[in-house]
């Protein structure tokens, strides 16, 4: 079956997502994992020191401004499961409207970023890259507030590192990963609505739910 951007959209659906062994693979080869990384919308945690940098930050957030910088951010890297045509497929979603990016800008340089794929109310976190000192703590605190934001129920984010463990991010079974799909599936919410929030604007947030 010949890879194409319905049949990626109808794998996520199903709960599996696509990777290749490096870049340089033409192989793509489907992922289910036995034990999911699932980022709780309303479980991020910022430490001290991560909500001091997000309210005397310089960075800039955006959202959907250069959804090919940030592809190229992730996948310039030594070990890297983003081929040509993961990029090629990704670029075409985001070009349906079906994946999202978020920038984090130093003035006008890409910095660090994000981007996944939305379906329903789940967003599918797919990778993210960082050049900057917190850069990629301050794009998951933001990223996590506008899927809130935006009425989003799940937050996948396929595997879990030591990382997303330490801003908050769980393992579940592959069958309790797949109930809370099927429900956040049969629900909608927005990547784009609301307005995007500022890092001040989001810490100033977590501030008022403590």
């Amino acid at each position: 079956m010949r890879l194409t951007p319905d049949v990626l959209m109808q794998s996520y659906a199903a709960g599996i997502f696509p990777m290749a062994e490096h870049r340089d693979d033409p192989e793509i080869f489907w992922v289910d994992p036995q034990r999911r990384g699932v980022m709780p919308i309303t479980g991020f945690h910022a430490s001290r020191s991560l909500r001091r940098a997000m309210r005397n930050t310089a960075l800039e957030i955006s959202i959907n401004q250069d959804f090919e910088g940030v592809l190229e951010g992730c996948a310039d890297r030594a070990d890297t499961w983003i081929n040509a045509e993961i990029h090629s497929l990704y670029a075409a979603l985001h070009a349906a409207g079906h994946a999202h990016s978020l920038e984090v800008w130093d003035g006008s340089v890409l910095v660090g970023g994000v981007y996944g794929v939305t379906l329903g109310a789940a967003f599918f976190g797919e990778s993210m890259f960082s050049r900057r000192t917190n850069a990629s703590k301050i794009a998951l605190a933001c990223l996590v507030d506008r899927l809130r934001s935006g009425g989003f129920q799940l937050f996948d984010t396929q595997f879990l590192t030591a990382h997303l463990a330490s801003l908050g991010g769980v393992e579940v079974s592959r069958a309790d990963y797949h109930r809370a799909l099927r429900a956040a599936c049969a629900m909608q919410a927005s990547f784009t609505d609301p307005p995007l929030r500022s890092p001040q604007e989001v810490v100033q947030r977590m501030a008022q739910r403590s």
